[in-house]
């Protein structure tokens, strides 16, 4: 994988999944299939007790770019792409 490529992609704390999840309007459980993991691993991600890491975080900027979430952590608020 090139380093830029790498450079690009977004730390996946606690605070951006949330937003992530809140911009897609979904449950924890409804993130969870969407990526094929547990509810659990959600709100374990949520209240910073792990991190995705490898195909989990993946496929959340798969998700994220889809539905067009950029995240703006001065706004305190993700900006929508449209």
């Amino acid at each position: 994988m090139p380093k830029d490529y790498q450079a690009e992609r977004p730390q996946w704390d606690k605070t951006r999944i949330q937003a992530l999840r809140r911009h897609l309007k979904m449950t924890q459980r409804q993130l969870a299939d969407q990526l094929g993991t547990r509810q659990q691993t959600i709100s374990e991600w949520e209240i910073g007790l792990y991190q995705p890491r490898g195909t989990s975080a993946t496929l959340l900027g798969i998700v994220a770019e889809r539905a067009g979430f950029k995240y703006n952590p001065g706004r305190g608020k993700p900006a929508s792409r449209h």
